[in-house]
């Protein structure tokens, strides 16, 4: 597993990675970096047919990203996770990507995200 810094996505990028996001819909519908894809962390096992490598994992800190690239990583993909997540990349200056309603392909249903609440330090 890599650590990827926000300046260095754009790399990670041109060589055709997937940048998965693992934030629930809700997290992701509030802002996503763009071109990113959601695929909650609880639903990560069930969507590894659809991915190839290289990925970056995405979450609002990087502890989620960091379980999610290491499960990757232990099924055989290259893979690199976001250092600091979304709050280091927006706080980098990066613009972020907003939705008015979850991703069509996401079934996870949780409460709105709470920065106070967040699973991932």
């Amino acid at each position: 597993m890599h650590d990827v810094f926000p300046n260095e996505l754009s790399l990670w990028q041109k060589r055709g990675a997937l940048l998965i996001d693992v934030r629930s819909p809700e997290e992701y519908a509030s802002g996503h970096i763009p071109g990113s894809r959601n695929l909650p962390l609880e639903q990560l096992l069930d969507g590894l047919a659809t991915l190839q490598s290289p990925i970056v994992t995405i979450c609002a800190t990087g502890s989620r990203a960091g379980l999610a690239a290491e499960v990757l990583e232990y099924e055989g993909f290259e893979v690199g996770k976001l250092v600091s997540g979304i709050q280091g990349y927006a706080a980098q200056g990066y613009g972020l990507e907003h939705s008015t309603s979850p991703t069509p392909n996401s079934t996870a249903v949780e409460a709105p995200f709470k920065p106070e609440e967040a699973p991932c330090s």
